[in-house]
């Protein structure tokens, strides 16, 4: 496919699905920062301790999770709202959800009541997820592949917004209502998680002014071959099998195997005595019931989207997910511990807002805007390379950084070549994994993939505050770059896989036609 000119690719920005995707990437971008990032800043404000911080942020694995039930947003249609669609009625759940969820964690201090909040911040995360999902399968069927990266980019513009607003902006709100390092305030932060509450509001009347995407006829007939009841059995068997693996993993793990190897019990001691490996026999009868014929049948709903996706790339699935896997991973890990360390290189928030705002929100929007433009000039796969190489580059400024206090120049620096870097990368990357699903599993490919971008990048944070308090914020940084490179080895395999004459971006739309 030859490349487009430029003036066809900044025509692609000039449509209302544009706008809609950029209000949508609006409303999609708050909760995810405010869950995520901010709420990190204010527990360590409340005192909470760094290891307790980090731990926190698996709350972000809700997303990385998404697709366990992102088969009901494909095939069942909600009571109700259920008129207003398929995609417009979770988003209205969703979204209402989030904002009702912000403002009960307004009213939650982490100093008395740490343990309620985190409870009520996972379910915003499971509506927030459940928010992607619908906007993410909204976006894959309004447009053909031709838009798919400019919408890309109008989403991500609109996420980055919303995300340093829900950042830099929230920090100098709860400044501005009272809060300080010096002197903790609740009430400042609590008014400050009800003002975004608020914020949702926009997406909100976007989903009720925008259209319903068409639902051809094939699309239907393959959504409705699973009524809500096996749907049900299919989200209940996951998270069995989710829970039970690890877990059986666990608990084998503490079993006391050694004392029966020198013979100081008896296997059958062992059986009676050992409540570690009851657990894990137990575990494992769970999980072979899952695995069994009846539970795979239950299963069908989401496996049925994992052959599909299997069939069309066959061995090139194992590259694919591979690169899927990785490629966010250097900058989601650093993510986690950033506000934290401008907060313990000595920066107040108001410069780290000040700087956010300016730099990093100029940054962020260049950036993504143009990752889409040059996506549509020159495809998919350079953009997504240079997107991945500068993404692990400039987690080395902070490095720099690391070593220089509050430098407030270098923290301007630093910023912005982030932003800039994580703009073009994301808005290549979600190009890409568009490219990848088939639109009769819209929700559920796509919410995989997102998924299994998040699953190893959050696991790996969930510990970011532990390699801080080991290795030292420089250290921890140079860590964070060097996981960027797989990424770019995978990026460049399948980059020389790919044929010339049909580039990424319409791989899997063949069998979306078919």
């Amino acid at each position: 496919m030859p490349h487009k000119s430029w003036r066809a690719a900044l025509a692609a920005y000039a449509t209302p699905a544009s706008l809609a995707l950029l209000l949508l990437g609006f409303a999609a971008g708050l909760p995810y920062m405010l869950v995520f990032s901010t709420l990190s800043v204010w527990l360590r404000e409340a005192g909470i301790a760094r290891e307790t911080i980090g731990f926190a942020s698996l709350i972000g694995l809700a997303y990385a999770f998404k697709w366990v039930w992102s088969p009901l947003l494909d095939q069942w249609r909600l009571p109700i709202l259920g008129r207003l669609g398929r995609r417009r009625s979770w988003l209205v759940l969703a979204q209402t959800l989030v904002a009702l969820g912000l403002v009960a964690m307004a009213f939650c201090d982490p100093k008395l009541h740490l343990n309620g909040l985190i409870a009520i911040a996972v379910v915003v995360a499971f509506a927030s997820a459940t928010q992607d999902i619908a906007v993410d399968a909204y976006r894959l069927e309004i447009a053909d592949d031709s838009h798919q990266a400019a919408l890309a980019a109008s989403y991500m513009a609109g996420y980055r917004v919303a995300a340093l607003l829900a950042t830099a902006g929230a920090l100098d709100f709860a400044d501005w209502f009272g809060a300080s390092s010096l002197s903790y305030q609740h009430g400042a932060w609590a008014s400050t998680y009800i003002l975004f509450a608020m914020l949702m509001l926009p997406g909100l009347i976007t989903t009720l002014w925008m259209r319903e995407p068409p639902l051809p006829l094939r699309t239907q007939q393959s959504a409705e071959r699973y009524g809500l009841s096996h749907q049900l059995v299919s989200v209940l068997v996951l998270i069995v099998l989710l829970i039970s693996v690890p877990a059986m993993f666990t608990q084998f793990y503490y079993t006391d195997f050694a004392s029966v190897l020198h013979g100081e019990i008896s296997p059958l001691e062992l059986l009676r005595d050992d409540r570690a490996l009851m657990r894990a026999l137990l575990y494992s009868v769970l999980t072979a019931l899952c695995l069994s014929t009846g539970g795979r049948r239950g299963l069908a709903p989401v496996l049925t989207p994992v052959n599909d996706f299997i069939l069309r790339y066959r061995w090139q699935a194992f590259l694919l997910l591979g690169l899927v896997a990785t490629y966010r991973m250097s900058d989601t890990v650093m993510g986690v511990m950033a506000n934290v360390f401008y907060i313990d290189q000595g920066f107040t928030k108001e410069q780290i807002a000040s700087v956010s705002k300016i730099f990093g929100l100029f940054m962020t929007l260049f950036g993504a805007a143009l990752g889409g433009v040059l996506i549509v000039r020159f495809g998919i796969m350079p953009i997504l390379f240079i997107g991945g190489l500068t993404s692990a580059a400039t987690n080395l400024l902070f490095v720099l950084l690391a070593d220089m206090g509050p430098h407030l120049p270098m923290l301007m620096v630093s910023i912005s070549c982030d932003n800039f870097s994580s703009g073009l990368a994301t808005a290549a990357f979600v190009a890409y994994l568009s490219s990848l699903t088939n639109l009769k599993f819209s929700a559920t490919q796509y919410a995989m993939l997102s998924s299994l971008m998040l699953l190893l990048p959050r696991l790996i944070g969930g510990y970011s505050g532990v390699m801080v308090e080991k290795f030292g914020y420089a250290d921890f940084f140079l860590i964070t770059a060097l996981l960027g490179v797989p990424t770019l080895l995978l990026v460049a395999l399948q980059w020389r896989k790919q044929s010339p004459a049909e580039p990424a971006n319409n791989l899997s739309r063949d069998a979306n036609q078919a």
